[in-house]
């Protein structure tokens, strides 16, 4: 459902995805965790669809794939994906966990919500990042990490009057 303003090259991707997958097969190793054929496709499904999936999204991706997953399989993957930080967990007030790749993966971004149809538009803007710096700075904080969110009704729904 989410869309990015991002610009990214396939080169830059292909590099993150290859760090990511590493890092998966690492903790697994670590954990003694079996990279079974369901694991793995869901792992790649996920590589493909990362923008702002919902488990349910996932699991109607895979099953065309593999109609025999499960649901339980599913989550406990996406889980393993977060734990280990391949996957970064959101939440955008709909009730609904969402999931893509780790911030450290691509830019660091932030996200536009439509209210009415749940549309997520990711978006970096340097202005915002350098202000929060300075913010930060008068104020002698030290910021390890932060999310902006920005609510709203989104060009499709205002002008069909959805909002």
């Amino acid at each position: 459902m989410g869309t990015s303003g991002r610009n990214v090259t396939v080169t830059e991707d292909k590099v993150a995805i290859d760090r990511l997958r590493a890092r998966l097969q690492t903790y697994m190793l670590k954990k003694g965790l079996r990279s079974t054929a369901q694991r793995r496709l869901i792992v790649d499904t996920f590589f493909e669809i990362a923008s702002h999936t919902t488990i349910e999204d996932l699991l109607s991706e895979v099953r065309t794939r593999d109609k025999g997953i499960g649901y339980a399989t599913v989550y406990r993957t996406l889980k393993l994906l977060a734990e280990c930080g391949v996957a970064s967990e959101r939440r955008f007030g709909d009730g609904l966990s969402r999931y893509e790749l780790a911030d450290d993966a691509s830019a660091h971004h932030d996200h536009l919500i439509c209210v009415s149809c749940g549309m997520i538009i990711e978006f970096e803007e340097p202005r915002i990042e350098s202000l929060q710096d300075e913010i930060a700075a008068r104020y002698g904080f030290h910021v390890t990490s932060h999310k902006h969110e920005m609510y709203g009704t989104c060009a499709k729904c205002s002008a069909s009057g959805s909002s």
